[in-house]
């Protein structure tokens, strides 16, 4: 389940220094935040839909994730300090710049929609807010991606 948000570019901040290493800078590149999560709307519509927003032609500048329930400091870190008008959920996908949040998706706008309709929302936020070309990957790369539904990968390591 971290596999395959990897696969698409997006590094891990499993501790609380390497979240502030990521949204600290103020270099005004965007940073797009995935807290990923094992529950069904994690599987079936988040970690799709971020995946399949980065295919996008504008992306952040940045790809980062942390995951909820395992990278338990970073996540409480990244909420107390950069999520701080914001209620706790996972999943939760987040778009900063210079430490400033800029678009949220909480899980409440996941829960009940389909992975294109929350990537369309994503497309429209990297659009407005970035200024990175895209895709994150190849097309022929991504359509090697295979989403987790249960625990286990099977996805390729991309080197």
């Amino acid at each position: 389940m971290r596999d395959e948000l990897i696969f698409v570019g997006f590094e891990e901040a499993t501790t609380p220094q390497k979240v502030d290493d990521y949204l600290s800078v103020q270099n005004d590149q965007s940073v797009f935040v995935v807290i990923n999560s094992v529950c069904g709307c994690a599987a079936g519509s988040a970690r799709p839909a971020a995946t399949l927003a980065l295919q996008n032609n504008v992306i952040p500048d940045k790809l980062v994730t942390v995951f909820a329930g395992q990278d338990r400091d970073a996540v409480e870190h990244l909420r107390e300090k950069y999520l701080t008008d914001v209620a706790p959920s996972s999943p939760f996908m987040a778009l900063f710049k210079n430490g400033k949040l800029l678009f949220a998706v909480p899980r409440y706008a996941i829960e009940g929609r389909g992975p294109e309709e929350i990537a369309d929302d994503l497309k429209a936020a990297f659009e407005k807010f970035c200024g990175n070309q895209g895709p994150s990957i190849s097309p022929d790369k991504y359509a090697e991606l295979v989403h987790a539904v249960s625990c286990g990968s099977k996805i390729p390591l991309n080197k």
